[in-house]
């Protein structure tokens, strides 16, 4: 009897000196289920409940190895030590494997690849991303993104296109799952209405592009994937409002149409119709928009797992700008300035995997584009339609990874200036671009591989084109990467499509000459390095030297003449180059940092004479400062941007408006709450610094007090006169212009999911 009362007793003291191990598993403040957690001592641990909570109990005293991990996060690895008879708890963050760069990417070779796998170097960021800073668009959203800036290019509109690494927007290609449906008159649109919770991640290619995607992926391409439905929620919601009066709604399901099929249903509502005038010159400083978009997308489950998915987007938008006193009933007329825009368009994409033992894929989209426009009482009505399909052949044979394709593009536009007009009347643009192209990833052993390829178009219009292009990849060690890309590019000019200047303002546009293709010749250095810490610190490092030397380049000419655009083709070089770089870094506590900054010089030289590219920046940065307080689920982001001078377009010596932008900076903080199930609750700040482009100029749109030029006096050559009404010898013209008109704001939102 004793000696059971002593083994009872002894068990007793063994348990009560049993030590307990607890804690909470995260990501970036949201809770991650089902991870593993254990000592990797003693092979002993747990799992995650549904809240990411953990608890489980050892005997022994020691210091130890704490690993947790969880599909799609980078293992966390942590030395602790425990004490006997004393309780523990350990908040574990985990780093999404988007931003340990693990993630498959598409991009950069037409397959899926491991991102550290791809020869071409592939920016990936996902919907967590976006969520730092919400914006109604995915064209807003960009600005955050290190090297790619978002350009207004109208104070009255406010339309604009995407820059990469100095370029201009036309050397941008857009693409959705692939498909280039994104482009010329569309940009700006198709990069609206998409909802951020139906968008898998957005993928960035720095360099040329043109063997695989053809004209207008001179200077690199964006493509947004959306998500497959085994990805998708089953219902969400996502809105938001400003203290300029925005609002925006994102809702949409996931529905199971039978056995074999899902269909994801997303709406996007944004509404902005409070005229604000801040700047004091009669004129909105933002554009009232109201815009709805809505997405569908299905995927068909099919024998051997083949592709199948169909999708479709309807995007209509009404928005204008101009004088505050403008009404409807102006539109077009020359007594009240406005510029208002109707949009409808409409686009289909899919997939098709073809029921064969080797991989053939049938991929094909088309988007129906119609615009109404006036600008004052100048209209442009315009239509462009793009049609695109494209079959690929992906064959494996021993060190040599092979794709092999064949497309084809057709392209219609139409609208009513001189663009389509010859002596017959009118005349549409109507082409079909027919293309092959060839690319093969040789395997060169365990560190070393090397991509070739090539690609023909014909484009009735100049015949026969190749572009071709290499890429060579080094795995110096476990975690560091060398890249180098180098390729040709092309770009056929539409040019009313792409260049707003040209459909507004005073100025006359004139074509110099018969416009010939933009050739392109690029190259791009890229190191990437990943360093773990035992203490769980991330730090990630991925920098680039970039050079593009383009001959035919076509850009406007705005110094000739202040009276004048003149377009033609450049006799001489315009090159843009620079270096860029990007920091990520993780700590175990949650705090990050994902800093980024880019030196560039992009510069025209014609008769040995040498200047800047109008509109480019000379240097850019962003930083992205995130942290989540232990225990109180409250995530704090702090974004922002910063630009160098560019050069812009002025009117004349008499201008009084700076020739060159100040430095700037936009700066948003926002904080989100993540302690109600399904729910998140956001608001903050955006334009901390209350900064728009008026500052040190004494106004920024010209002649805003005469934007019909009534009271301009022009001499006998059509140029403005210095009066005493127009002592500066100006005409109305808005495209002085290089950042948001838009200042300081408050804003509060709501989101709400179910899985």
């Amino acid at each position: 009897m004793v000696i059971v009362l002593l083994f009872i007793l002894a068990g007793q003291l063994l348990s009560a000196q049993e030590i307990g191990v607890s804690g909470v598993v995260s990501s970036n403040g949201t809770a991650v289920p089902f991870a593993n957690v254990y000592l990797e001592e003693k092979g002993i641990g747990t799992s995650t409940d549904e809240t990411g909570s953990f608890t489980f109990n050892l005997n022994t005293a020691g210091k130890y190895t704490l690993i947790v991990s969880a599909i799609g996060y980078r293992d966390h690895r942590q030395r602790i030590q425990l004490r006997q008879g004393q309780s523990a708890q350990y908040d574990i963050n985990l780093t999404q494997g988007a931003e340990q760069l693990e993630e498959t990417v598409v991009t950069g070779t037409l397959k899926p690849v491991n991102r550290l796998e791809s020869p071409v170097p592939v920016e990936v960021y996902s919907p967590t991303f976006l969520k730092k800073n919400p914006t109604p668009s995915i064209f807003e959203a960009l600005q955050n993104v290190n090297g790619v800036r978002p350009q207004i290019n109208c104070n009255v509109c406010n339309t604009g296109d995407i820059h990469i690494n100095g370029l201009e927007g036309p050397y941008t290609l857009v693409l959705i799952d692939g498909m280039p449906i994104v482009s010329g008159l569309g940009t700006v649109y198709g990069l609206s209405g998409i909802p951020n919770s139906l968008i898998e991640q957005i993928e960035i290619v720095k360099g040329p592009a043109s063997t695989l995607y053809g004209s207008e992926a001179v200077g690199g391409l964006i493509n947004v994937i959306t998500k497959n439905t085994l990805n998708a929620p089953e219902f969400f919601a996502d809105g938001f409002v400003s203290g300029w009066g925005e609002y925006n709604l994102d809702a949409g399901a996931k529905v199971e149409m039978g056995k074999n099929t899902d269909m994801l249903l997303g709406v996007n509502y944004f509404n902005y119709d409070t005229p604000i005038d801040n700047n004091g010159d009669n004129f909105t400083d933002v554009t009232l928009q109201e815009r709805i978009s809505i997405f569908q997308k299905w995927n068909f489950r099919r024998k051997d797992s083949r592709i199948f998915s169909l999708a479709g987007r309807f995007f209509y938008e009404d928005r204008w700008g101009g004088e505050m006193q403008w009404t409807p009933e102006f539109r077009g007329g020359d007594e009240i300035y406005g510029e208002s825009i109707y949009t409808r368009r409409w686009e289909v994409l899919g997939k098709y995997q073809l029921p064969l033992k080797e991989k053939f894929l049938l991929s094909f989209s088309y988007n129906d584009h119609n615009q109404n426009s006036v600008y004052g009482d100048l209209p442009y009505l315009a239509d462009q339609r793009i049609g695109f399909s494209q079959l690929t052949w992906d064959k494996t044979m021993g060190k040599h990874d092979l794709l092999i394709g064949s497309a084809v593009r057709y392209q219609y536009y139409d609208d009513n200036t001189p663009a389509t007009t010859d002596l017959r009347g009118n005349e549409p643009d109507e082409v079909w671009i027919p293309s092959i192209f060839v690319q093969d990833e040789i395997d060169l052993g365990k560190k070393h591989s090397l991509l070739l390829g090539s690609r023909y178009d014909y484009d009735q219009r100049h015949g026969s084109i190749i572009t071709p292009r290499m890429a060579y990849r080094w795995k110096v060690g476990e975690n560091d990467i060398l890249r180098l890309n180098a390729g040709t590019g092309f770009r056929v000019v539409n040019l009313f499509t792409e260049d707003h200047a040209a459909l507004t303002g005073a100025r006359d546009v004139i074509i110099a000459e018969a416009l010939r293709p933009e050739r392109s010749i690029n190259f791009n250095l890229n190191y990437l390095k990943k360093i773990y810490s035992d203490n769980g610190t991330f730090i990630g490092i991925d920098a680039s030297a970039f050079y593009t030397h383009f001959s035919n380049v076509i850009l406007p000419d705005y110094d000739t003449d202040p009276n004048l655009i003149i377009y033609d083709n450049l006799d001489g070089r315009s090159v843009s180059r620079g270096v860029s770089a990007n920091l990520d870094i993780a700590f175990a506590n949650s705090l990050k940092f994902l800093l980024g900054a880019t030196l560039q010089d992009a510069s025209n030289t014609e008769d040995g004479i040498t200047r800047r590219q109008i509109l480019t920046e000379r240097f850019t940065g962003t930083w992205n400062i995130s942290y989540t307080v232990p225990g109180w689920r409250l995530a704090i982001d702090y974004t922002g941007n910063l630009y160098g001078p560019m050069r812009l377009p002025t009117l004349g010596p008499l201008d009084p408006r700076d020739e060159y932008s100040p430095t700037w900076s936009i700066q948003n903080i926002q904080f989100t709450y993540k302690g109600l199930p399904q729910f998140e609750i956001y608001g903050g700040v955006k334009n901390l610094l209350d900064w728009t482009p008026n500052r040190g100029n004494p106004f920024i749109i010209a002649r805003a007090n005469d934007p019909f030029d009534r009271e301009v006096t022009f001499d006998a050559n059509g140029n403005a006169v210095a009066t005493a009404d127009n002592p500066f010898a100006l005409t109305f013209d808005p495209t002085y212009v290089y950042g948001p008109n838009q200042g300081i704001r408050g804003f509060f939102g709501m989101r709400y999911r179910i899985d």
